[in-house]
């Protein structure tokens, strides 16, 4: 297989602080389980106060991918913004020590550095807190257009869609990448992003998408239909790449007719749920870039969603080129 990926992620760049807890805990602080919420500062602070001991380690959707892809073997890059702190420096170090080029220059001003509270329950559910931070002000201007015409793929991540500067930035990114005869791939990411910009999500992966990703319930809040069955239809006729996961039940990968369903990797026990769809991204994005065909870069996708879950953390473990080497040949 190819190592050299060239894929490029664009996303909230977040230090992710995790912990576990009951759904008691859940329950008497409002949070809305297995979701992820936008919250303030003052809000921030309060429930990492309250929320005991973490682990604190660089975060975000498409910086989970990017690391999981370098951990693949693949050739990764990053944009987002972080500030001039401590977890900023954290956030630059961890990428840059996973293999992924990121070179985005810090903010010396404004909010400080995003950060992500995961807490996780004993069912493997994890309930997001997220103060986006200096990740917000992501703008055009950071677009290096350099970067994304030398990417194969540029990835865009939904939760960076509410601020306006980033949703064009992501409209920069796109338009740069199609110019240059390069792929765009988007993920829904949760479905309250969805709920909140459903129109916009629609025209954007009508209008500047290539390979989409969701899970099952995000496609169908996307298309607002009765079932899955009835959303993949709605993907036939779109008539591009798109990757539906569905937890123990494995994924769906459609290309216009044609259907694949590729099957979960068996695992003892679920420890943690976080990340398991940025890195089944992360696999299919690395098959993609190196050329292999769409049932493989669905077995990669759910190789390395795998190893994600057996452990704390949305992180791998183990370098996922060696796993996928003994599993694909």
């Amino acid at each position: 297989m190819s190592s050299n990926a060239g894929v490029l992620g664009i996303g909230n760049a977040i230090v992710d602080v995790l912990a576990h807890t009951d759904d008691a805990f859940l329950a008497r602080h409002e949070l809305a389980k297995g979701t992820m919420t936008l919250i303030g500062a003052e809000r921030a602070l309060e429930l990492h106060a309250k929320m005991g001991p973490g682990l604190e380690r660089s975060g975000g959707s498409a910086a989970n991918t990017m690391v999981g892809l370098a951990s693949l073997g693949g050739r990764a890059s990053y944009i987002g913004k972080v500030r001039d702190d401590a977890l900023g420096a954290l956030f630059r170090r961890d990428l840059r020590e996973a293999g992924v080029a990121f070179d985005t220059l810090p903010a010396t001003d404004g909010p400080p550095t995003g950060r992500c509270l995961i807490l996780v329950t004993p069912d493997a559910q994890r309930t997001m807190q997220t103060l986006l931070g200096a990740s917000a002000t992501l703008a055009p201007e950071d677009i290096a257009e350099e970067a994304v015409r030398g990417a194969q793929i540029t990835f865009l991540e939904g939760y960076l869609w509410d601020p306006e500067p980033a949703k064009r930035a992501f409209l920069r990114a796109a338009g740069v990448a199609h110019a240059s005869g390069r792929r765009v791939a988007f993920t829904l990411s949760d479905p309250v992003c969805v709920e909140r910009h459903r129109v916009e999500f629609q025209r954007f992966v009508e209008h500047h998408v290539d390979i989409l990703f969701a899970n099952e319930h995000e496609l169908i809040a996307l298309y607002e239909t009765a079932s899955l069955a009835e959303a993949l239809e709605r993907l036939r006729s779109w008539g591009r790449i798109a990757a539906i996961t569905r937890s123990a039940e494995g994924s769906v990968i459609v290309h216009g007719a044609a259907t694949i369903e590729v099957e979960a990797e068996p695992v003892a026990e679920v420890v943690d749920s976080t990340g398991a769809g940025d890195l089944y991204a992360a696999g299919l994005l690395y098959g993609l870039a190196a050329g292999l065909p769409l049932a493989t870069c669905g077995r990669i996708g759910s190789l390395a969603a795998a190893e994600i879950i057996r452990h704390f953390g949305a992180r791998p473990e183990r370098p996922l080129a060696e796993l996928v080497a003994r599993k694909i040949s």
